[in-house]
């Protein structure tokens, strides 16, 4: 159904394929243009300027501390890591 397609980057110039799997998935998104720069050039172009802030707080289960994405707030608590990932894995 669908091939590999070999496509050049609008941004670097380098070649890249845009594989079946790629194709079929566009197809079922009902996307129309095919992509037009490599992996590494959407993710430089997707990352670019957005520095993100990080805010320091103290974890709720183990008392460490918790860099976290968001401004934490008094009513919920906050959780490291290392604390969150094993809360999740108990789930």
């Amino acid at each position: 159904m669908y091939e590999d397609k070999i496509l050049k980057c609008k941004d670097c110039g380098e070649e890249f394929t845009f594989t079946a799997g790629e194709q079929e998935f566009y197809a079922e998104r009902g996307f129309q243009n095919e992509p037009q720069r490599c992996k590494a050039c959407r993710d430089a172009r997707k990352n670019a300027g957005q520095k993100k802030e990080f805010f320091t707080a103290v974890c709720a289960n183990c008392g460490g501390e918790a860099r976290i994405p968001f401004q934490p707030k008094n009513d919920r608590p906050v959780y490291c890591s290392e604390c969150y990932a094993a809360m999740k894995q108990q789930q």
